[in-house]
């Protein structure tokens, strides 16, 4: 959602100080306009508060917090209260309670763990959600709807184990069908009625968790069920406030719910993010995890801006170790949102609480309310930097590179009996390849195998070990139309029910190459290839294959397949489609995506970045460039620009060479 001005603001439970509201609140506000906060999240968990008994409503609090920021002229990302429900309902309507893969039933407490079956939590969801609508969608403070808070879902109750029959009804027609689709005649598990098929108890073993095409079944059925269950939750609000755009907070890589199809049904897509910065060298990968993380959210939003929903201006208080990021850390991490795409910078927390888990978690208040702190001075900070760029919100990305990573692919690969189970390294090797490609001096967008590929020059696709529908052929069309395509190792290896090609696998015509062997390694295992006069080694996953059409550019140097090619090319119509076939690391990854880019026409952003140093870039509706060069580094670093640049987050240009401070990020304007 395009926005004139940087949302800048933080999670705010004013519930929480009721009691003391004629001091706090006013303190509250003016202690937010001093920290040039212009929006804050409220209602997040307030449910207690809005019907402290069934059916028994008080919204005046809540009317009096909306009133009072309007009249300070702050904005309200207000939320839905579904995230954590009060104690009242677990007791009244058990159904709304979850049970897990035991079949064991939750007892109230935490949050975060409803059944999104039971017709009484819906009921009671629908319910609320009509009267927020109702009540404040015309409100003059109402900014953005906040559906829920951090999504998750997993429940193996009756009602539940109902809704996967129903859903395997509508995926698969007959029995038959789920039967042979799922190689159900292995081990004597053909069904003969839906009723009969259960959720996997994985990671018990008292019932089904070995089948792979049951545990991917299940988990497309949570993953779209709890979409559903996020439009129940929008319907009252769109339809009371259609003008209203509509969010939900995601969490990066978060395994159970596919991301990209649920970021379709938004109006915005936000997350959190909370990077676990060390202050020493680790921050350099931090910061790449970082970066994948935010190019991830964006491309679940279909590339469009998304917004940073939650961020910590301190330490946070939830990690087994909970160190105390240096001074500029905050700037850098909300710059570093910006670069990617995002149009806000926002907190957990505005005001701490005073009991709770999340008492000690860093804030922008601590709750005596007092300013002389660093964490509210470098609040502070972040609102001059984004009043500084202000003309970039509302720009968008054009990279020229799409990175593939599908949760499909990932939740095949979590239940694969092949190379190393249950450790795949999907995440870590997409996120590899982002690594690479950053450092290689590249803008990547992050797409998964239903996205369109026609922007794009280049198509990096790590490990597609499962196909989707029609993805090879959109791939192998892409590579005739001139694009050029990488696969990798495991890649093709399963059909969208995860079962294995009994004809021709739909990738070997576009890489030219047959996959014969795969070769899996514990540590104490190496090898290695020789490319552009390096050797560059080889660690854990190698996969054998023959040449059908393709010229191997690189070869195996060790084992027994000393001499099988390791990187391949294959001319594809008017493109080319290259496979590395074994893990690598990072910087082999970056001379070789670097070189092959580079190569076939594909330009980056800027070339021979510093180690530690990378480049993002926005684009204005009127063709303006905005580079954001990041220096990770916690010392200076010098870069070398292409032409000359004006520096938007301070007076002067930049040609030739641009200096960047130890761990800060440069905004510049092209010139």
């Amino acid at each position: 959602m395009a926005e004139t001005f940087f949302l800048h603001g933080a999670d705010y439970n004013p519930e929480q100080w009721m009691k003391l509201k004629d001091t706090v609140w006013p303190e509250d506000m003016r202690r937010a306009k001093e920290a040039g906060v212009n929006v804050l999240s409220v209602g997040i968990f307030s449910w207690a508060f809005l019907e402290p008994e069934d059916g028994v409503y008080d919204f005046s609090w809540l009317d009096e917090v909306m009133d009072m920021l309007h009249r300070n002229g702050l904005k309200a990302i207000l939320a839905t209260p579904s995230g954590s429900r009060p104690p009242w309902m677990a007791q009244k309507y058990p159904s709304v309670l979850r049970m897990d893969n035991e079949r064991k039933p939750y007892v109230y407490g935490a949050r975060h763990n409803a059944c999104y079956s039971s017709p009484d939590f819906r009921r009671k969801v629908t319910e609320m959600n009509t009267r927020l609508a109702q009540r404040y969608g015309n409100h003059p403070a109402l900014h953005m709807w906040h559906v829920s808070n951090e999504y998750n879902y997993d429940c193996h109750c009756p009602r539940c184990q109902k809704a996967f029959q129903e859903w395997l009804k509508q995926r698969y027609g007959t029995i038959d069908n789920l039967n042979d689709s799922w190689w159900n005649t292995f081990w004597s598990h053909r069904f003969s009625g839906f009723e009969q098929v259960e959720s996997p108890t994985t990671p018990s073993f008292l019932g089904e968790w070995e089948s792979p095409n049951h545990n991917l079944a299940w988990r497309r059925f949570c993953s779209d069920h709890l979409a559903d269950f996020f439009l129940l939750e929008c319907e009252p609000l769109r339809k009371y406030s259609p003008h209203i755009p509509v969010t939900a907070n995601l969490m990066h890589t978060f395994p159970g719910i596919d991301y990209f199809e649920l970021g379709r049904r938004m109006d915005t897509v936000s997350w959190d993010n909370y990077p676990r910065w060390k202050n020493d060298e680790r921050d350099r990968d931090i910061s790449a995890w970082t970066d994948f993380r935010h190019d991830l959210m964006r491309g679940t939003g279909g590339q469009k801006p998304f917004l940073m929903m939650e961020s910590c201006p301190g330490a946070v208080n939830w990690d087994d170790v909970n160190t105390l990021p240096p001074p500029g850390t905050v700037l850098y991490q909300s710059l570093q949102a910006v670069a990617h795409g995002s149009d806000s910078v926002q907190y957990f927390q505005f005001r701490a609480g005073r009991g709770g888990s999340e008492q000690f978690h860093g804030s922008i208040l601590p709750p005596d309310g007092s300013t002389d702190t660093r964490a509210f001075r470098e609040v502070c900070d972040v609102a001059a930097a984004l009043e500084s760029i202000r003309e970039v919100c509302g720009s968008v990305t054009r990279n020229p590179v799409a990175l593939v990573y599908d949760w499909h692919v990932r939740w095949a690969l979590d239940y694969a009996w092949t190379a190393h189970r249950f450790h795949q390294k999907y995440e870590e090797t997409v996120q590899s390849h982002h690594a690479a490609l950053q450092r290689a001096g590249y803008g990547v967008d992050i797409i998964d195998q239903t996205s369109d590929l026609s922007p794009y020059k280049a198509v990096i696709a790590p490990m597609v070990f499962l196909l989707r529908e029609g993805f090879a052929e959109r791939l192998t069309a892409f590579a005739r139309e001139g694009g050029l395509v990488y696969l990798t190792y495991m890649s093709g290896y399963v059909d969208e029910e995860d079962l294995r090609f009994v004809t021709t696998p739909p990738l070997e015509a576009l890489t030219g190459v047959r996959t014969d062997e795969l070769d899996a390694w514990d540590k104490g295992r190496e090898n290695c290839f020789l490319w552009q006069g390096r050797e560059w080694p080889i660690h854990e996953v190698a996969q054998l294959c023959t040449l059908k059409g393709a010229e191997a550019l690189a070869v195996y140097e060790n084992q027994f397949y000393k001499g099988l090619p390791v990187l391949t090319r294959n001319p594809v119509g008017k493109g080319l489609c290259f496979t590395l076939q074994a893990r690598v690391e990072t910087g082999c990854l970056t001379a070789v995506l670097g070189g092959l880019l580079q190569e076939h026409g594909v330009e980056p952003l800027v070339k021979e970045l510093p180690a530690g140093v990378t480049a993002a870039a926005r684009y204005g509706a009127d063709g303006t460039e905005y580079l954001f060069l990041q220096n990770a580094n916690r010392e200076a670093a010098v870069c070398a620009l292409p032409d000359s640049w004006v520096r938007l987050d301070r007076t002067g240009t930049a040609g030739g060479e641009i200096r960047l401070d130890a761990f800060s990020i440069a905004v510049l304007k092209r010139g």
